[in-house]
């Protein structure tokens, strides 16, 4: 089988780049390959309660198809089926192939293409391909983060990682303690009690900056109700996105003052008696870790009544009945919740190669953060680290179709970034502190000091760069299809 271009990757990423592929009645063969059974990425993977999304659905969703759903911050389940529609209504569905794990992918100079390995419901098969577009995101669904604390093995209850979580594991009456002090631990702890726990407690060792959001955009229902469906949800889009970029460019700029009305926002929430310097205030900045939304304040309602807390000490080692702190302290526990992270995997887990040779994505420069340096006709999908990652995934899938269209028109068969001399990798294109970027920081793909190899967290500059800037920029390196050739 060959094909013009192959997606790996199901989820809002590879669903985006199928439409953007195929928008405008273009000519190009493609299929995606999904290594799970369903549609729909991490929103499928993830079952634990309460999962829903860190980012408005008015930017999170497609902007060709926008959400339709009355919520700002939806849940898994509805952003799930969202996915699905999505790829029905434009016909994506059907070129998916699910159970198609990629397993290595090696370029040919010679012959100008990719010739890919891959499983076909554990069977080994390989097809070729003109373009490698991989948009798996960056978790690794196998495995995940639990760090292996003394004692663990003699816990009489049950140890829960939210990316495995059980189907028929029962919480009424149970004391819960959530491990972790990120979006997962922030979502469990009203969605635990929602459910009947007697009592749950966010363990952490720091604080992350926890912010209240309505769950729906009052002005959003008015827009829909007065204007066309269309020019609401671009008004609602851009709406979001205006605030999501002046709320960071604040960060940056004056972080002690989001600080404050973040600390100031809380204290209205909590009163006075909850010890927010504790168990709220983090030691970085606001924005350089991801913040963490509760909508309509729900962790802090369940904090305000007693029905949720929070302990801000280091686990020294578990105990039959719960866990013992290096302060003395301890902590009565049926049921312990690991939510200390997850493991990132570059590439889907693939291995590349050009002409025979490994590439190692973590000693790569990303071009315009989404091709990698002197790997010819791939692009790599990856969202922003402070807004919605579909709109960054939208801008490289539209970047790639631009690409595309160009090297159609003449006749080329490749393209690969070549950095000058003078370019040397600097940090890496994820720029967090989370532990989990740390963690895997040596994996990533490299960014440089300047534009086209610096990755910006800012959209409105990134949309103005991808929809102006040239293709033939000199940077892109070209090689005429052998037809074309002499």
């Amino acid at each position: 089988m060959e094909l013009d271009v192959l997606i790996v990757g199901a989820g809002l990423s590879g669903i985006g780049a199928a439409f953007r592929l195929q928008e405008r009645a273009a000519p190009y063969r493609y299929a995606i390959f999904e290594a799970r059974d369903a549609i729909g990425g991490t929103w499928d993977l993830f079952r634990y309660p309460g999962i829903r999304s860190d980012s408005d659905m008015a930017t999170l969703g497609f902007p060709f198809h926008p959400w339709r759903g009355g919520d700002a911050i939806a849940g898994g389940e509805a952003i799930r089926d969202y996915i699905r529609e999505t790829a029905a209504a434009f016909g994506i569905d059907a070129k998916v192939r699910l159970r198609h794990r990629v397993i290595a992918a090696d370029w040919s100079s010679a012959q100008a293409r990719w010739t890919v390995r891959y499983t076909a419901d554990g069977v080994e098969q390989q097809l070729h391909c003109r373009f490698l577009f991989l948009c798996a995101g960056y978790y690794h669904y196998a495995s995940a983060h639990a760090p292996d604390w003394p004692g663990r093995e003699a816990f009489a209850g049950p140890v829960i990682h939210p990316q495995f979580w059980p189907e028929d594991l029962e919480v009424a009456g149970r004391r819960i303690a959530v491990i972790g002090s990120g979006a997962t631990a922030v979502t469990l702890l009203p969605a635990l009690v929602a459910r009947g726990a007697a009592q749950v407690t966010m363990v952490q060792r720091s604080p992350t900056y926890i912010v209240a959001q309505p769950a729906t955009d009052a002005l959003a229902a008015r827009l829909h109700r007065w204007l066309p469906r269309r020019v609401a949800a671009a008004a609602v889009r851009w709406k979001a996105i205006g605030y999501a970029v002046a709320t960071y460019g604040l960060s940056r700029r004056w972080p002690g003052l989001l600080k404050r009305q973040i600390a100031a926002r809380q204290r209205r929430l909590l009163g006075d008696a909850f010890d927010i310097a504790t168990h709220l205030t983090p030691r970085y900045d606001p924005w350089d870790q991801r913040l963490c939304l509760a909508p309509d304040g729900d962790l802090f309602a369940v904090l305000r009544d007693g029905r949720a807390a929070i302990v801000t000490d280091t686990i020294e080692s578990l105990r039959p009945d719960g866990l013992a702190f290096t302060s003395g302290r301890t902590l009565a526990a049926d049921i312990l919740v690991t939510a200390t992270g997850l493991n990132l995997q570059v590439m889907g887990g693939a291995r590349l190669s050009v002409d025979g040779v490994a590439v190692e994505p973590g000693e790569r420069l990303m071009y315009r953060g989404a091709m990698l340096a002197g790997v010819p006709n791939l692009a790599f999908a990856v969202g922003y680290t402070n807004a919605s990652w579909t709109l960054r995934s939208d801008l490289t899938a539209r970047f790639v179709r631009r690409l595309l269209d160009h090297m159609t028109a003449r006749g080329l068969a490749s393209a690969v970034p070549v950095p000058a001399d003078t370019e040397a990798p600097d940090t890496p294109i994820l720029d967090l502190s989370s532990g989990y970027i740390q963690r895997s920081a040596h994996l990533l793909p490299r960014q440089g000091r300047r534009a086209p190899w610096r990755v910006h967290q800012n959209y409105l500059r990134d949309l103005w760069s991808f929809r102006t800037g040239r293709i033939d920029d000199g940077v892109l390196r070209f090689t005429p299809a052998a037809d074309k050739a002499g």
